[in-house]
């Protein structure tokens, strides 16, 4: 079946603020032309202030992940990727007025939401893929994370995410043509665990993390001095603990959906790779950092392959 790039039909602004700056962010999404990809431009640094959604310019994968090129830096772009993957989109070309995308719910949702009410553009170039003729392999030893691409004909993942947590327990997701991203995948959120929680703002992320736009994970029962300093720092009268082990700021839309989380994360990530592939991806543990650096393995390959 002959596969053709999509683009957006119309231009789509989102603002909100950065998950680790709080700094409030302006964003639209306009379409582009056929093999333009993914690129961002940053409108506050001047209209060449561009830079290429690809794994040549990660720089910093701490819970999000950043590009830099020169002076143009863009951070936690990871769920709007993870949305133009699922979505089909292969051309686009994102304005922002700050350096961090906005975490909106902490999911794709937002994204696919606006665009899918419109449908995508068909273009007339076909669809780039990169197909895995031999095993791809990366450990890290220093945390177990694993990821395996094997050769196959379509492109598919199955994701294991073990925190070593009696609440989150061993998940496993897989996701292949048949997943309706959309529905399955783009609304799952980002999540935290409580302890994490007073660290990160210490370390200055977080800063725009509110009640609204992550699961908290509580593994064990906490003191009430403890919730109260931590509706504090939310600016909230009050939170508590479920007896499932989750903050009770949110619902969760799925028993999985941190494990489908990571998957997202991963779409998006691997997007970086500049090309769509064709293999068999199996994730352990995996995260921002593994996901990259994989990424750029690809993208290396992409590279050697049409270079030559």
């Amino acid at each position: 079946m002959v596969e053709r790039q999509k683009t957006l039909k119309r231009h789509y602004t989102f603002e909100g603020k950065g998950l680790h700056s709080g700094q409030k962010v302006r964003m639209t999404l306009k379409p582009a032309p056929e093999n333009h990809g993914i690129r961002f431009l940053r409108t506050d640094l001047g209209h060449d202030a561009v830079i290429e959604a690809v794994a040549d310019y990660v720089t910093y994968t701490q819970r999000g992940t950043t590009l830099e090129h020169g002076e143009v830096r863009i951070s936690t772009l990871e769920h709007l990727m993870s949305a133009f993957y699922g979505m089909g989109v292969d051309n686009a070309l994102v304005e922002v007025d700050n350096f961090e995308v906005p975490i909106l719910d902490g999911s794709a949702l937002p994204y696919v939401t606006a665009v899918l009410a419109d449908g995508l553009q068909e273009q007339n170039a076909l669809r780039n893929y990169f197909e895995v003729r031999e095993t791809v392999h990366y450990k890290d030893e220093k945390t177990g994370s694993e990821i395996t691409i094997l050769p196959a004909d379509g492109f598919s993942v199955d994701i294991t995410v073990d925190f070593n947590s009696h609440v989150l327990g061993v998940q496993k997701v897989h996701y292949d043509s048949n997943t309706d991203y959309a529905v399955d995948i783009a609304p799952c959120r980002t999540f935290v665990f409580f302890h994490e929680l007073e660290f990160l703002f210490r370390n200055n992320l977080i800063k725009g993390g509110d009640l609204e736009n992550a699961i908290v994970i509580v593994e064990h029962p906490v003191p009430e001095e403890d919730l109260a300093r931590m509706a504090s720092l939310f600016n909230v009268d009050r939170v508590d603990r479920l007896p499932e082990g989750y903050l009770d700021n949110v619902r969760l839309h799925f028993p999985d959906e941190c494990g489908r989380h990571k998957l997202l994360d991963l779409l998006g990530d691997f997007s970086l790779a500049g090309r769509r592939i064709k293999g068999h991806v199996i994730a352990d543990k995996s995260g921002h950092r593994i996901n990259t650096i994989v990424a750029g393995i690809l993208r290396e390959q992409i590279l050697k392959t049409y270079n030559n």
